[in-house]
Formats: C-alpha cells, sequence, structure tokens
C-alpha cells in the first residue's frame, strides 16, 4: 500500500492535526498508510526545512508515495522539498491548480498554505492531491525528467 506522509511547521501544525483527522474518517485510509512525520506538539521556534526535509525524503524512498506538507505560505517547504530528485512539489493553493499539478507535473508532494487556505479549499485541494492521476504523455514525461537533471541530492 503507498504511504502518504504528513508533516508541517508551528504555522501549519494546527492544520496537519486537522487534516490527520480528516484522513482518518475518510476512505483515503483504504488507499494509503497515513504516516505523521511531525511535529507530534506545537514547537514555535522549528523550521520549515525540517519537515520539508523529512517528507521529500520518505517520498524519495518510498516508490508510489506522496506527501502533504503545510507551512504560513507554502513557499519554503515547496522551495525545500523541490531540492530532492525525484520530488514534485507544488503549492496547492486551488483544487484546479492541484488538478493540473497532478495531471501534467506528476506531482508527489502537495504543499498547501495554512495563512492564505481556508478549511474547505485545503480539503478540496488534498481531495484533488490524492485521486487525480498523471497523464502519461510524451511532452509531460519528457518536461518532468528534465526537472532532475541538476538536483544535488
Amino acid at each position: 500500500m503507498p504511504r502518504l506522509f504528513i508533516a508541517s511547521d508551528h504555522r501549519g501544525f494546527a492544520d496537519k492535526q486537522r487534516l490527520l483527522q480528516v484522513l482518518g474518517s475518510s476512505n483515503v485510509k483504504d488507499s494509503y498508510e497515513i504516516i505523521d512525520l511531525g511535529p507530534t506538539t506545537l514547537k514555535p521556534e522549528d523550521d520549515f526545512n525540517d519537515a520539508a526535509i523529512n517528507v521529500a525524503r520518505s517520498v524519495q524512498s518510498n516508490a508510489a508515495s506522496r506527501g502533504i506538507l503545510i507551512c504560513g505560505s507554502a513557499h519554503g517547504i515547496a522551495i525545500q522539498a523541490n531540492r530532492f530528485k525525484g520530488i514534485r512539489a507544488i503549492c496547492g493553493y486551488t483544487p484546479e491548480l492541484v488538478h493540473l499539478g497532478r495531471l501534467h507535473n506528476d506531482a508527489n508532494v502537495l504543499c498547501l498554505s495554512s495563512d492564505f487556505m481556508d478549511e474547505t479549499t485545503m480539503d478540496r485541494s488534498v481531495s484533488m492531491f490524492l485521486s487525480a492521476e498523471f497523464l502519461p504523455e510524451e511532452r509531460y514525461i519528457r518536461r518532468n525528467a528534465r526537472l532532475d537533471e541538476e538536483t544535488i541530492y
């Protein structure tokens, strides 16, 4: 069974906890093993980098798995996660953008903003991320392969 790795920094902590509850009581648990990579308690001085690194490494080493990251803006976690080969992290501000990220880029990490997204939009974006499938056209496969040409990790 593929895994769904979830982590946040302090600004995304409350949304991560809520999202874990939502996912745990939905049919997602039948398709993914949901793994909370932390934090398990609110840590006001933590850095978004740690959450992004943990999720990126976990997705990188578990084929067919996906990740969800939550911080204030979603920018820092997306930048950090995308430094890892094979990671295609997108900011999922709207379900429509998430759909395109899955369809064209085979996004495997969804980055959410606790400051700029309401719960309904966040839930709809997660639902789209987990249900939409990559469109394996040659141009998308070629373009996505190029994303890893200069990766350092």
